[in-house]
């Protein structure tokens, strides 16, 4: 069972009803889920940023990666509550530094990340954050980033996982941690 919020009375459950479901975005067939609605909220943010950081909260974690665009959202606010640096994996051409770059496939198409060659250090803890966890390729590019930068993964946390779409099989055996599933 998740620690209660010390900000908030909101039930896991009712995030979920924080979450708008917007069909055939970005193209037919694929629901996507807001999560505007829920960031719009500042008991169910403040809520969701505290379970997102939980399995955490009693290691010593270097720095915190998170992916464009949504990721940010909840990547810099949950590395100040763990006390850690933040490492923002981006689109290539968006980082001013030398970057390092990995492919990968997303359920409608192809795309790239990247991150700077000096953000992690051979040996940090890490972990990785994002809203979603779907088909799991965005996170398996950003784990390969950091691995190649040699980052101990410590783990990743989602706010949202489809568990539908099995992108956990995608990912190893990095403990994995997901505050709402459909």
């Amino acid at each position: 069972m998740m620690e209660q919020s010390k900000q908030s009375n909101i039930e896991i459950i009712d995030l979920k009803s924080k979450i708008r479901d917007i069909p055939d975005f970005p193209k037919k067939g694929i629901v996507f889920k807001d999560i505007t609605t829920l960031l719009n909220d500042s008991e169910a943010l403040s809520y969701s940023l505290d379970a997102l950081a939980v399995p955490y909260k009693n290691e010593s974690i270097h720095h915190v990666a998170s992916i464009e665009s949504r990721g940010f959202i909840f990547g810099v606010p949950i590395a100040d509550r763990l006390k850690a640096g933040f490492v923002p994996i981006r689109k290539p051409g968006k980082l001013p530094y030398k970057t390092i770059e990995v492919n990968y496939e997303l359920e409608y198409g192809t795309d790239k990340i990247a991150i700077h060659t000096d953000a992690i250090k051979p040996g940090d803890s890490i972990i990785l954050i994002d809203d979603l966890l779907a088909t799991g390729g965005t996170m398996k590019a950003a784990i390969e980033l950091v691995e190649k930068l040699e980052g101990n993964i410590i783990g990743i946390s989602v706010l949202i996982e489809l568990s539908f779409l099995k992108g956990r099989d995608l990912l190893g055996d990095y403990p994995i941690h997901s505050v709402l599933k459909y």
